[in-house]
């Protein structure tokens, strides 16, 4: 048998001629998609450094989580196109491109997973070290889900029966749904928490009962640092129940009080006290004067409203401001002769009154 004999000779009905042919396609297209990738990877990354957009970050992670095999594939798809067509060898060439298929798309939703979870934690969450773990624990259910996905679509490509098996997850999800509901619902009520963010660690919050600082923001519970000083665990889900204060996003405080003077201040001094008291408020740092006004008359005192904004939202710095202005107030007061009223009644007793009166009584 000479060369050209062997060459006209045929396997799997196909001389070895073809077979050659199919298999420097193979090469030849494997080294192109190969320098393809790592062409697209410089140019498309060199091009993501100068924007700040996400879309093109994006394009780098997938361009560089394209796998060896999944190349393979294709090149193997590629050459099977000069081979006559074999039930045998097509029924493996497909096996062979649905599983390198499966496995790259686990591989690229995984590295979309992370990539959009690094982000978001970079973004959201810097220092908050509960929510990142909180952040991360959602992904990595995020690439449970995935490969669940795509055993299942692999084991129905390859005809094995699946419906008993969704069955049994089926029953079996239902049973530790109903078992675990209250995890459960504290797990969703945590990943409603890092995304919405109604609160972050460190800010200072009130809801019905107490109040305190943020310390931790975990997958079942939010513990939080009372201002009496003790640690308060509360579920996640509870606290999203109930209605939250978030004193940590506060841009000012308001303060709103009253001042009663005695009834016997004579008007001109009266009249004067809105503007004394916008005096002493404008004089503090980071205040906003609102309003002052003489508004009622009570049994006892001439009513005064004052009100005005703290633009600080440290309570610290809101007491001494109210301590200043206070003080302030007792001083002018004090020199303009106004006189502060307390609750007082006069009684007429029928025995001190004159006759008169007693006989109209």
């Amino acid at each position: 048998m000479d060369f050209f004999d062997f060459l006209d000779k045929r396997y799997f009905g196909s001389s070895v001629t073809r077979w050659l042919l199919a298999l420097a396609v193979l090469f030849s297209t494997y080294v192109v998609l190969t320098v393809l990738q790592r062409w697209m990877k410089r140019r498309v990354g060199k091009f993501a450094q100068r924007t700040a957009t996400t879309w093109d970050d994006l394009l780098v992670e997938i361009i560089s989580r394209t796998r060896w095999f999944f190349l393979i594939a294709i090149s193997l798809a590629t050459a099977a196109l000069l081979i006559p067509a074999n039930k045998r060898f097509d029924g493996v060439l497909r096996a062979a491109l649905v599983v390198a298929s499966l496995l790259q798309t686990g591989v690229w939703g995984n590295g979309i997973i992370a990539f959009f979870s690094e982000r978001y934690s970079r973004l959201k969450t810097a220092g908050d070290v509960a929510s990142r773990a909180t952040v991360y624990a959602i992904g990595y259910g995020a690439r449970i889900a995935l490969w669940v996905i795509l055993i299942v679509s692999g084991l129905g490509f390859f005809n094995v029966e699946i419906k008993g098996l969704l069955a049994g997850l089926g029953i079996g999800g239902v049973a530790v749904a109903l078992a675990a509901q209250n995890v459960l619902g504290d797990l969703f009520a945590a990943v409603a928490i890092v995304l919405d963010r109604p609160f972050v660690v460190g800010d200072s919050i009130a809801t019905e009962g107490f109040e305190g600082d943020v310390e931790e923001i975990g997958l079942k519970t939010t513990r939080i640092r009372s201002v009496n000083g003790e640690q308060i665990v509360v579920a996640n889900n509870d606290l999203l129940k109930s209605r939250i204060r978030n004193y940590g996003r506060m841009l000012q405080r308001r303060s709103a009080f009253h001042l009663d003077i005695a009834h016997g201040t004579h008007p001109d001094s009266v009249s004067r006290i809105p503007e004394i008291i916008q005096a002493i408020v404008e004089k503090q740092p980071q205040t906003r004067f609102d309003r002052c006004h003489f508004l009622s008359f009570t049994d006892s005192a001439l009513r005064i409203e004052v009100v005005y904004f703290v633009l600080e939202r440290d309570f610290r710095k809101y007491a001494d401001v109210q301590q200043a202005i206070n003080l302030d107030i007792l001083r002018r007061f004090a020199a303009e002769g106004i006189t502060f009223a307390f609750p007082s009644r006069t009684v007429i007793l029928r025995g001190d009154v004159s006759p008169s009166i007693a006989e109209r009584t």
